[in-house]
């Protein structure tokens, strides 16, 4: 298969190679710290959650990214990208030590949430430096096999991540403190394995003897350049329309995902313990369905191009949400999680290949780190939304039409933007 080959030839690259495992290791903490999280804050016995606090509960964690996230991409503009690995990794170790200390001596929420706040905030400066440095290791007709592969193996990273998090849960008496911990552990491998690339390696690029801004300095470049990179990104209209796909995208995925989280907590479920086995099942079925879109996206792209494969995939997933949700029974559902997984990743992958190939260098931290706040934005509103329209079990018709309607909306947007850029084509 094309695909197969395609594969080989970017893993004898050493410098691919080494970027990925950065990012296996990175992600694969992020899923054993996101999965003791949930555990603390979701499936405690002495915790009764309900939608509205989860809601709360990804709001804390991730709105307020979606406000720094712009000043992190004009950092990472500056900043040696491998730097940024080598040092937000460590830094991540130490506050998850710091997150399994508070756990255990069940200090206030707020607290609690503060700590894995900081986490979460180094977060956005290492997946978006991931993101802008790949064009750096592989060539411009490999982005599309080079994205198929490595973000989608960082989130299948994540999944494995999650399910050793299940383990080592179970094994130490439902210890979320201990996963915590073995979560630092990761990030400390992921920050030495990045010693393995060479300095320079990741850019960005700076003319001769430019000299780092102060930290006003650095606050007053970072608003001129986030209106640089919004001016960027307006002119790359492709990149602008798939970007905005995705957000929609990512909004009904977030509003499914706390429909699964109620189900699994209340309506499918008689205890805690059952309940997140389910929702570790259920994360590995969407984990199956981000592989298969690493698969076959990159055959897509070759035969509908970038816009036409996330087009295909909101389309799919219009039709298939309600044919399988609205039973709000284990089996159906599980087979949306798939869909969704392979929906979701499907266009990420198109959409990140459409960035970075229109994308100058020079903006791409800016870029992707507005990517990454209007993602985190998108699900925290669909939480938000969820919190509104969802009952304590998680049966919703209305949420399952809705989101149904916005992904053949964004179908139809999609399609009507291309056959107008068509016709105005010369």
């Amino acid at each position: 298969m094309a695909v197969v080959r395609d594969l080989r030839v970017l893993l004898r690259l050493r410098d691919f190679r080494n970027l990925l495992a950065v990012r296996l290791l990175s992600q694969a903490a992020d899923g054993v710290y996101q999965v003791a999280l949930a555990a603390y804050v979701v499936f405690s016995p002495e915790k009764q959650a309900s939608p509205a606090a989860i809601a709360s509960a990804m709001a804390v964690l991730l709105l307020p990214y979606s406000v720094i996230g712009p000043f992190a991409g004009v950092l990472l503009d500056r900043w040696r990208r491998r730097q940024v690995f080598l040092y937000g990794n460590l830094l991540r170790a130490f506050l998850a030590c710091v997150t399994g200390m508070l756990i255990v001596a069940h200090v206030p929420d707020w607290l609690f949430y503060a700590s894995a706040l900081s986490v979460t905030a180094v977060n956005r400066f290492v997946l978006a430096g991931l993101a802008a440095s790949l064009p750096r290791v592989v060539g411009p007709g490999q982005l599309v096999t080079a994205n198929a592969l490595s973000p989608t193996a960082g989130t299948l990273a994540a999944v494995a991540g999650g399910g050793l998090a299940f383990l080592v849960r179970v094994l130490a008496d439902d210890s979320d403190a201990l996963v915590v911990l073995l979560g630092a552990g990761l990030y400390l491998c992921a920050a030495l394995v990045s010693l393995r690339l060479a300095l320079d390696l990741l850019g960005p690029d700076h003319p001769p003897g430019r000299i780092n801004p102060t930290v006003v300095q650095g606050v007053a470049l970072t608003v001129r350049g986030l209106a640089e990179g919004l001016r960027h990104l307006a002119s790359r209209r492709e990149a602008a329309r798939a970007l905005t796909a995705m957000t929609v995208m990512r909004f009904c995925y977030g509003a499914l995902f706390v429909t699964l989280l109620m189900l699994c907590r209340y309506a499918w479920s008689d205890n805690e313990a059952d309940g997140l086995a389910l929702l570790g099942v259920t994360v590995g079925v969407s984990g199956a369905g981000f592989f298969a879109a690493a698969v076959v996206t990159p055959w897509l792209v070759g035969r509908l191009g970038a816009l036409g494969s996330i087009t295909l995939c909101a389309a799919g997933a219009a039709v298939l949400v309600p044919a399988l949700g609205l039973f709000f029974a284990p089996g159906p559902m599980l087979a949306a999680a798939f869909v969704l997984g392979l929906a979701t990743q499907g266009a990420k992958i198109s959409t990140d290949t459409v960035v970075q190939s229109q994308v100058d260098d020079a903006f791409r931290g800016r870029v992707f780190s507005v990517y990454d706040v209007l993602f985190n934005a998108a699900f925290v509103g669909a939480a938000g939304v969820a919190a509104l329209v969802l009952p304590l079990d998680g049966h919703s018709v209305p949420l399952i039409i809705g989101v149904a309607l916005l992904y053949a909306a964004t179908a139809a947007l999609l399609m009507r933007q291309g056959d107008v850029s068509r016709e105005t084509s010369p």
